[in-house]
């Protein structure tokens, strides 16, 4: 028998694909279909922004209405101007954030000099921020400068905002740390 070289391999080829293709169980007989009920059916719909990068892109979050207000399922928003119904990995993932049983749900506090963290309630921890800001924004407060102009300020605070703001929320921030005399107000978008 004469047989070439390429038809060799071309017969070996299709051998092999025949092979690989009858393993799989392909079973050619109509499929009778099987319609499924949407677990997101019943579930609350809200928008909201995600809250890993300065893109800020919407997403609609499906919570349980059985009372326990559990997240179901992410997705992208397809109303939003910006990402159009389209998320990123992490974006993608938001669920993760949200229904993770390491995550924080009460505020820890670490003493200095202390190697351990211990939960603190939220009203002395929000109550301990503002002391220490009042505290921090007196003693470096500035009335004027060195030519005599009112500034009103200090510089020994620092503020980063967050990409999860919407417009609206970042005027109120930005008012808000302008009216306690914050120079250095940054962006997460910019940095």
């Amino acid at each position: 028998m004469n047989v070439t070289r390429r038809e060799f391999i071309q017969v070996s080829g299709a051998t092999a694909a025949g092979i690989a293709v009858s393993g799989l169980g392909f079973d050619l007989s109509p499929v009778k279909a099987h319609a499924q009920m949407l677990r997101t059916r019943y579930a609350k719909e809200t928008t909201t922004i995600c809250c890993y990068c300065a893109v800020g892109c919407g997403a609609i979050v499906h919570t349980s209405k059985k009372g326990d207000g559990r997240v179901i399922n992410i997705e992208g928003d397809p109303d939003h101007v910006i990402n159009q119904g389209a998320l990123c990995s992490k974006g993608a993932s938001l669920s993760q954030l949200v229904e993770n049983e390491n995550r924080l749900t009460q505020p820890l506090y670490r003493a200095p000099y202390s190697a351990e963290w211990q939960i603190a309630p939220w009203s002395w921890v929000l109550n301990e921020i503002a002391k220490r800001i009042k505290q921090t924004r007196d003693a470096a407060f500035e009335e004027k400068n060195g030519k005599g102009e009112t500034v009103n300020r200090t510089t020994a605070i620092a503020s980063v905002g967050s990409a999860a703001l919407d417009n609206e929320e970042c005027w109120m921030y930005q008012a808000l740390m302008r009216a306690v005399g914050l120079v250095y107000v940054e962006h997460q978008a910019r940095i």
